[in-house]
């Protein structure tokens, strides 16, 4: 069922009709919401189908009757048990008498709007809808960064006392995020830079500063997703160095106990034999004094490597 909302004089509803100055968030549509869209608005379908193929480039398209905005927006998806980040597109329509929107999931980014937690919006401005969409999404992107930047801080945490590649590959898929976050900003700023020149986009000066803000939010997007990105790859060089050096330590902690407990063996098997004269005893004290001396020995061993700091 396709969802319909518009903003009256007494406050923002559902409502069952298209209506003049209405909203229509399509998520995942079916063929035949597509269909009904498309003929309605007079959109061509094969652009309500573009933010369904996950690969879609961003971009706008400025039409007769209708205008395309498509940017990429930042998602959480899981894989093998683990978050990832990724980016899938998201379409605005400007259509005659409504905004249409198109996307795969279900997104945080639109919920706001439905859930009334966005000040100042109204369905009926249409340009002020877009800004807002397009700042609630660089903010979005900002979140993820943020917390992509303090799982990487756990990670590197783990990485101090570990020997095993699992860190590394939790930190490749971080770098591999922030790649995406990258590559996706860079191309949703070209769109913002489109955006001041089209001239369907009536451009009202209330909003002027919102545009502003969203441009400035979208290049510190940039600026940070750079910075991490830098930061992460950094990372991963040194531990993988820092992995090799702790299994390096742990190989020398155990080939220092080999030699260690090597000691009293090689006695034991020197004096395994029926000793008729012990030195410095009897046959009958042999044990006492033999193992007396192996543990003197071995003590000794491991106080001299352990000044050497081979322990």
């Amino acid at each position: 069922m396709i969802e319909i909302y518009k903003t009256y004089e007494d406050g923002f509803r559902q409502i069952n009709e298209f209506e003049e100055g209405c909203w229509i968030p399509l998520t995942n549509p079916t063929a035949t919401e597509l269909l009904r869209v498309s003929e309605y608005y007079d959109v061509d379908i094969n652009d309500l189908r573009a933010p369904l193929d996950e690969e879609e480039r961003s971009r706008i398209e400025v039409e007769d009757k209708y205008t395309l905005i498509l940017v990429d927006i930042p998602t959480l998806e899981e894989r093998n048990n683990k978050d990832r980040y990724v980016t899938i597109p998201l379409a605005i329509i400007l259509a005659e008498g409504a905004i249409i929107t198109i996307c795969l999931e279900e997104t945080p980014i639109l919920r706001g709007f439905i859930d009334g937690r966005v000040r100042d919006f109204f369905t009926f401005k249409k340009t002020r809808f877009i800004l807002q969409i397009l700042y609630k999404n660089a903010s979005a992107y900002l979140q993820h960064l943020r917390v992509i930047d303090r799982k990487s801080e756990e990670v590197e945490k783990k990485l101090h006392v570990s020997t095993k590649n699992r860190e590394l590959i939790e930190l490749l898929e971080l770098e591999k995020s922030l790649v995406y976050f990258t590559t996706s900003l860079r191309a949703n700023e070209v769109v913002l830079e489109k955006l001041l020149k089209t001239e369907n986009i009536k451009q009202y000066p209330e909003d002027t500063d919102l545009l502003e803000d969203v441009i400035i939010e979208n290049k510190q997007a940039i600026e940070m997703a750079n910075i991490y990105s830098g930061i992460l790859s950094g990372t991963m060089d040194a531990f993988a160095s820092v992995i090799s050096n702790n299994l390096n330590i742990v190989m020398k902690f155990l080939a220092t106990v080999t030699i260690v407990l090597s000691i009293p063996t090689m006695i034991a098997s020197f004096f395994g034999m029926n000793f008729v004269n012990i030195p410095g005893g009897t046959a009958k004290y042999g044990f006492y004094i033999v193992t007396a001396g192996a543990f003197a020995l071995t003590a000794l061993v491991a106080f001299v490597l352990a000044k050497k700091d081979l322990f």
